[in-house]
């Protein structure tokens, strides 16, 4: 049932994302055209473009100062005395914190933690439970706050994965976490993030707000979706990130039929005024369902009052945005195959798709190297249950991808060519059909008795269609991708879409150096590092051969690390299997080669503007989105 269920607690505090913006333009790809300004932070009057906003930052993602504010039992609240109350919610206490990883830097709008260790202590700092946060990517990014109008500050996004590898010391203490430990070997974790502060003078530098729960993961449920109700909105004009046209977001339900209620989770829907500020106040908010009989009233939201949402009260930081309303057994008939709408004051309104249908891709970013085969679960559900034997539509999709080149805009890195180095294996004809994606693409998937369908696809090297147009030497290695997955019979299953449901696959160029391995091969990829990644410089120059000589061993040890431990090497993600081969292999028998390219001329870094000069923070998520395919009107539409 994951985390939208009777046992769950809620946290709120604060998170850090410190990103690193060098690699956030393509045009920084470019090692031969590389300049030192580009590791600046940005300021007036600096030609050619910088480093933006955090050029050293060391994607550091931290939670910070997060409590515990309520937890629920299936009998109800948490006793006032259950000292889980009093408890915070961490990171690791014995390794270094988790990483934000962006899939590419054509592909910004699905940014990941990796290596995230989630804890709850007492407030002493002793651990009671610990865990592993699964990989996950943001999912339903928007525009949240309605009183600014651009920028990263704007956005408000969700996470959801699962706590894996749990250790837990004795609870026994608290009747709720006793609970929580016997619900199973797995925990369900969601959390919202936004109010990030981009103020580079401020203390809160790359910090924001953060409300979550965490809940009990049933065996056999997906890790980062919800099997349940689905509320769909159309875009409304204008807006960045996504403007929803009903003022509400993207949410999913659970009806609870054991517990006679339905679970709504607004902590991603409900808009603020200011980033990170006071929820708006959209009127009280009905939940009701279409009957034959016309609309039945589920229960109401206040917006005001001790428990309304609305205003500065502690309504979200107490529930993140949960909310259970008991249904009567007429309402709970009446919603088992009516669409739900939810409805505010005049204009505000959100509703399932009169089919009651949603399908999506549990894990939808995936990084592959040539000869890969993908397997992606796809999940189709109809009034919240699995969706038997549904025909699902497979087309390729780059309408969210975002290419640019800051640096030279006539030499724009591609993205989505060649379709044909990702295949489609159909897996219902004997022997299986195999069959290259193009333009016209449009395949189909069925699914099982649990509403699952396997969307199987192999790769094949993409070449080097992002390599820069003076040279071959230089660029973003392979290709990003994008497939959108819908429903066949669009007939009958059909309303808005959500234009984030899609999957991402970075898919790397093949790499085959010359044996005995040497610097000649490894030098552009660790001098591509050097540049992008400017914090690295106070450790060691990763574009010098003797420094990287002399900390081979260390510089083994973290390439040789699986990319879910915190202390991997590149904390990108973005180095593919068969590079990462060619460094350890390079790093065992350092050997300088011959005809290593030369020394990349430099030219004098721009004078860094004064603080009082600086505009506002550019180039990050905002500016990417802007960048989208679908804005141009050049892609494949949606």
């Amino acid at each position: 049932m994951s985390y939208l269920n009777p046992l769950r607690l809620h946290f709120a505090g604060q998170f850090q994302a410190n990103v690193s913006t060098v690699n956030n333009d393509p045009g920084h790809f470019d090692n031969a055209a590389f300049e030192p300004s580009y590791q600046k932070l940005q300021g007036p009057n600096m030609n050619p473009p910088n480093g933006w906003f955090n050029p050293t930052g060391d994607a550091s993602w931290r939670l910070l100062g997060c409590k515990v504010t309520s937890a629920w039992l299936p009998s109800g609240a948490a006793s006032p005395t259950d000292p889980v109350l009093q408890y915070l919610v961490a990171d690791s206490d014995g390794r270094v914190c988790g990483k934000m990883v962006d899939l590419d830097s054509e592909q910004q709008l699905v940014s990941e933690i990796w290596g995230l260790q989630v804890r709850i202590t007492d407030s002493k700092g002793n651990t009671l439970l610990r865990g592993n946060f699964d990989p996950a990517p943001f999912l339903d990014i928007w525009d949240r706050a309605t009183g600014q109008t651009s920028g990263d500050v704007i956005a408000g996004a969700m996470y959801q994965s699962v706590l894996t590898s749990l250790q837990w010391a004795d609870v026994s203490n608290s009747p709720f976490l006793a609970a929580l430990q016997a619900s199973g070997d797995r925990l369900s974790i969601k959390f919202n993030v936004d109010g990030i502060n981009l103020d580079y003078t401020s203390p809160q530098f790359m910090c924001g707000r953060i409300a979550g729960t965490i809940g009990p993961s049933a065996p056999g449920e997906p890790k980062s979706m919800v099997i349940g109700r689905q509320f769909m909105t159309a875009a409304a004009q204008g807006g960045n990130f996504f403007k929803p046209k009903g003022g509400i977001n993207f949410f999913a339900a659970q009806v609870d039929s054991a517990s006679s209620s339905i679970f709504l989770d607004l902590g991603n829907a409900l808009s603020t005024g200011t980033p990170g500020g006071a929820l708006n106040d959209l009127g009280d908010l009905t939940l009701s369902v279409a009957t034959s009989g016309g609309t039945l009233t589920l229960g109401t939201i206040p917006s005001a009052g001790q428990n309304g949402y609305s205003g500065n009260t502690p309504w979200y930081q107490t529930t993140a945005g949960v909310v259970q309303l008991p249904l009567t057994a007429q309402q709970l008939a009446a919603v088992k195959s009516a669409p739900l709408t939810l409805s505010g004051n005049s204009g505000i309104t959100i509703s399932e798709w009169d089919s009651g249908v949603f399908v999506r891709a549990d894990t939808f970013v995936y990084r592959a190297s040539p000869g890969d085969k993908l397997q992606v679960p796809v999940y189709a559900m109809q009034w919240g249950q699995p969706m038997v034997e549904a025909t699902l539509s497979v087309v390729p999709d780059s309408s969210q991808l975002q290419p640019s080149n800051m640096i030279h805009p006539h030499d724009v890195p591609p993205v989505a060519t060649p379709l044909s180095a990702l295949s489609f294996v159909d897996n219902t004809q004997r022997p299986q059909k195999v069959t290259p994606l193009s333009d016209e693409f449009n395949g189909t998937l069925v699914t099982g008795q649990n509403g699952v369908a396997m969307l199987s696809l192999v790769t094949s090297d993409p070449g080097t269609p992002r390599y820069f147009n003076h040279g071959k030497e230089y660029g973003l290695d392979g290709q990003v991708y994008g497939i959108r997955i819908g429903f066949a019979d669009t007939g009958t299953y059909s309303g808005p879409e959500n234009q984030w449901n899609f999957i991402s696959i970075l898919l790397w160029s093949d790499f085959s150096p010359a044996q005995p391995v040497t610097w000649t091969s490894v030098q552009p990829i660790f001098q591509q590092y050097a540049n992008l990644y400017p914090v690295m410089a106070r450790f060691l120059d990763m574009a010098d051969y003797k420094q990287v000589v002399a900390n081979a061993s260390l510089l083994s040890l973290a390439f040789g690390l699986d990319p879910s431990d915190p202390n991997s090497m590149p904390v990108t993600r973005d180095l593919s299997p068969a590079k990462r081969a060619a460094i350890q292999s390079f790093l065992a028998n350092p050997q300088f080669g011959t005809g290593a390219p030369p020394p990349v001329a430099r030219a004098q870094a721009a004078a860094p503007a004064s603080d009082a000069m600086r505009p506002a923070a550019q180039g990050g998520k905002a500016a990417a989105s802007a960048r989208r395919l679908v804005l141009r009107g050049i892609s494949r539409t949606l």
